[in-house]
């Protein structure tokens, strides 16, 4: 075969692997291979069901809130791990939202569930800074199928108001991490109040200083009130409402305040599960201080508009490969357009609960 056309075919080849590698890549991104990819619709539907039905008007998870507004005074150390307007030296207002674990708006405080703080940062130039922590350093799963199978596994059955043994023991058997996760807080203090109670980022984020270098961070807010815990035991004996009054009335007695500390991460550290947690020492910086002026229920406070979606993030912080922060915001934005459409909801704090709700 004369060498001209050996090259014209050679050549053929490569223009049609590029187009099918091409095809293939659109086929992906349209659901068509691989399956059906997670919607997340799909998220907040599980979340649904896993909490008894739509609670119209309510996030579908963390549903039961109380908004407040404060300021946070950044001390500069954290521009040495990233060129984010908001930890460059100076103050800016917050508003954010406590929370526990769960769908169902109102249930007792009485449960062993995450305790939760969501952020929005934004500064003098319109950046937005949006976080959602929890008081747990680990989250119970890695990845969105995961995360799917816990809700279907976790479904109470109607009739026993309990997880189905025979869904739930698969499960776990499938999935150390959820093991561990249950272990971790059975163990863990769970904290008597939101205002001392430290609030993990759970993922590793980008962060990206002046300079261009990039490290994987971590962080967390730390409070200067001294940790306290529920008595375990008797959970069940405290007041609907109890976390949250108190909250409320510490608030209207004073400010509370947290620390932002900046975790990086060693090398060997994970950086893409939120299940593994970091261990041993690492270099931290005191970025600024947090500090909660006032308390707002939902039906009035501004937070209630609010999607904290942890994954917009200012300029000199990005995403990691962790597959968490797309799923949390697909379905932080599936069910805020759900109850946007449901209309205002009143505060569940105080709520009757003979207005049609269950605990």
């Amino acid at each position: 075969m004369p060498f001209f056309n050996r090259r014209a075919i050679g050549a053929f080849a490569l223009i049609g692997a590029i187009v099918l590698a091409l095809l293939a890549g659109f086929g992906w991104a349209a659901g068509w291979l691989g399956g059906r990819r997670t919607s997340g619709g799909d998220i907040t539907t599980a979340l649904e069901a896993n909490n008894g039905g739509v609670k119209p008007g309510y996030r579908r998870a963390h549903a039961k809130g109380l908004c407040f507004t404060g300021d946070f005074a950044a001390t500069g150390a954290g521009s040495a791990l990233t060129s984010a307007a908001a930890l460059r030296t100076g103050t800016i207002p917050v508003l954010g939202r406590f929370s526990l674990g769960g769908g169902n708006p109102f249930a007792t405080d009485g449960r062993n569930v995450f305790h939760s703080m969501a952020l929005l940062l934004q500064t003098r130039d319109g950046q937005q800074w949006r976080m959602a922590l929890d008081h747990t350093p680990i989250f119970p799963v890695a990845d969105v199928p995961s995360f799917l199978a816990l809700q279907r596994a976790t479904t109470p059955n109607p009739k026993t108001g309990k997880p189905d043994p025979a869904v739930l023991q698969p499960f776990l058997a499938a999935h150390p991490e959820v093991k561990a996760f249950q272990a971790y807080m059975a163990k863990a203090v769970l904290p008597n109040s939101f205002a001392n109670a430290t609030y993990y980022s759970i993922n590793a984020f980008r962060f990206t200083d002046a300079g261009g270098t990039t490290r994987f961070v971590r962080w967390q807010f730390v409070p200067e009130a001294p940790l306290a815990g529920l008595d375990k035991q008797h959970l069940d004996q405290l007041p609907r409402d109890a976390l949250f009054q108190e909250m409320i009335a510490r608030t209207a007695k004073g400010p509370s305040r947290w620390h932002l500390l900046l975790v990086e991460a060693n090398p060997g550290d994970v950086t893409d599960k939120a299940t593994v947690a970091w261990q041993g020492a690492h270099r931290t910086i005191d970025a600024g201080t947090l500090t909660i002026r006032a308390t707002q229920p939902e039906e009035t406070g501004r937070c209630r508009d609010f999607n904290f979606d942890p994954t917009i993030l200012p300029e000199g912080i990005a995403l990691s490969d962790d597959p968490l922060l797309a799923a949390r915001s697909k379905g932080y934005s599936s069910s805020f357009t759900r109850r946007a459409a449901e209309g205002p909801h009143p505060s569940a704090i105080g709520e009757d609960l003979t207005k049609g709700a269950q605990q």
